[in-house]
């Protein structure tokens, strides 16, 4: 057939009459059945998991989830009815999915989420978007602008500010750190980063954070050309919160040894201890030494919505640029995150025109062409997630949410001071508890170990899931709440859990 000429009518006929064809979303009676007759189907199955699993995990092993994939063949070509292929799906991932929304869950930070949300996702997916040009996008490039503007004003952001829905903390702190990289060698350097890469000093450059500050920083570094050890660790206090003295002292040991200090990185909640650094006072710090002020607010962001716990984030708006995780304590689904900048004129360090996409034509005729701020090509018009979530709720709801998981890490830790087989390192400042179970006069070693066991036990067992980390290389277990339906019954329940398998452990050790 000569491609250039179009299809015999035949053909076309043939195409239009094939079964598998319905499966292409379009405008036409068939697909449209199938695309509600599919939907309805896994909605279904979906509601029936919510109303027959009872625990947060269904136990399976690792080697009995790998069997069940490994026996489905990708290569025989076969074609399945929906009914089959959902079937499968059950069996290899619905039944023994980890179910964040269960009261029980307070291991990662796993949020519930919200029914507006799951709205949002069947518009998201189902007519799928792409945000990076106003040709791809129309109406819901406002949507994420009105969203921006909004999120700027709780952070007590300058009108001219500017922000960009990203895909999770991670892109959003590498945008803080490249735009703080490129902002010290715009600034003292006469060349461009952009077109001419980075000066002979950059492998003096180095960015301060909290020493127990998110991973991503060295990661993002790395990919940033300036490698890990550009991370300078800045000792914590006792409430694990950076020491303002020791960032003045190390900003003073690095410059003494010929290093290039180019930014500070305030952590708004720490991973571990959802620790909040005293951005107030590290703000004059980062001025004074003329270096880039980022604060990684991935956990923390929430509390801008809280009535009783917002001024935890004070000096928020005081920094140059904000990482905010909806996905976290906003309450949406994954991925839903957002970077912010407090002056619209640092676009230009990211800011590239391709003719195709967003000529310079079209950004003078003032066409909002996202692209521009954003690190991602194609991006899915996730901001409209929180969109429904604001409409259909309100942010006050949200506040309430974030202040009944902090109420419950508060409980928690005191419940836990209260008794005498219990060590509690942390008043939680937002939802997070780290504490061991020490039933007996023992050593960090055989802490360790019974620790370990207990994680482990109770994963496997599912009736509740937590997790562990480690300070000081010594094992912890960590409780993080964020789910609003927890109840102190539950929370009971789970200390319970834990004495049960310490006990078994030592009865057996």
């Amino acid at each position: 057939m000569n491609l250039q000429e179009p299809l015999s009518i035949d053909l076309e006929k043939s195409i239009r009459e094939n079964k598998t064809h319905t499966y292409l979303f379009s405008n036409n009676k068939k697909s449209v059945a199938a695309y509600q007759e599919s939907m309805a189907k896994a909605v279904r199955m979906i509601s029936n998991h919510l109303l027959e699993n009872e625990k947060p995990f269904s136990g399976a092993s690792l080697s009995s989830l790998k069997e069940k994939c490994d026996a489905v063949s990708l290569y025989d070509d076969q074609q399945h009815s929906i009914d089959y292929v959902l079937e499968e799906l059950k069996e290899l991932y619905v039944n023994d999915v980890i179910n964040f929304h269960h009261p029980k869950y307070i291991a990662h930070l796993n949020c519930p989420i919200l029914t507006p949300t799951l709205v949002a996702e069947a518009f998201i997916s189902s007519l799928n978007s792409s945000m990076d040009t106003w040709d791809q996008s129309t109406g819901g490039t406002f949507i994420e602008l009105k969203l921006i503007e909004w999120t700027l004003r709780k952070l007590q952001y300058p009108t001219n500010g500017d922000g960009i829905f990203t895909s999770g903390g991670t892109q959003s702190n590498l945008m803080g750190l490249l735009l703080a990289r490129d902002h010290y060698i715009k600034t003292h350097y006469n060349m461009d980063p952009k077109m001419d890469g980075l000066p002979s000093e950059a492998n003096k450059f180095k960015v301060l954070c909290s020493e127990i500050s998110h991973f991503s920083l060295k990661k993002n570094l790395s990919l940033l050309g300036l490698g890990q050890n550009a991370v300078v660790p800045v000792a914590v206090d006792k409430n694990y919160k950076m020491d303002v003295n020791a960032l003045k002292k190390t900003i003073q040991q690095q410059k003494e040894l010929g290093n290039i200090p180019i930014a500070i990185v305030g952590t708004a909640g720490t991973t571990d201890f959802g620790s909040i650094d005293p951005l107030t006072d590290i703000s004059p710090i980062a001025k004074e030494n003329s270096l880039w002020f980022h604060v990684d607010a991935a956990y923390g962001g929430g509390l801008l919505l809280s009535k009783k716990h917002k001024q935890k984030l004070m000096g928020i708006g005081l920094s140059d640029s904000v990482t905010i995780d909806y996905h976290k304590t906003f309450f949406q689904p994954v991925s839903s995150s957002g970077f912010f900048m407090r002056d619209k004129s640092f676009v230009d360090y990211i800011k590239y025109h391709a003719d195709y996409l967003n000529s310079k034509e079209q950004e003078d005729e003032g066409i909002p062409n996202m692209v521009k701020k954003s690190i991602q090509t194609t991006r899915r018009f996730d901001a409209l997630k929180l969109w429904m979530t604001l409409r259909v709720m309100g942010a006050d709801t949200l506040g309430q949410f974030m202040d009944s998981v902090i109420e419950n890490a508060q409980f928690t830790a005191q419940l836990l001071q209260n008794r005498s087989d219990f060590e509690v390192l942390n008043q939680p400042e937002i939802s997070a508890v780290v504490f061991r179970y020490t039933p007996y006069n023992g050593n960090d070693s055989s802490y360790c170990n019974l620790n370990s066991y207990i994680r482990k036990a109770i994963f496997n067992e599912g009736k509740a899931i937590i997790t562990s980390t480690k300070v000081n290389q010594t094992v912890y277990l960590k409780f993080t709440f964020l789910n609003p339906l927890t109840t102190a019954t539950d929370i009971e329940e789970i200390i319970e859990m834990i004495v049960h398998h310490g006990q078994h452990y030592s009865s057996n050790n």
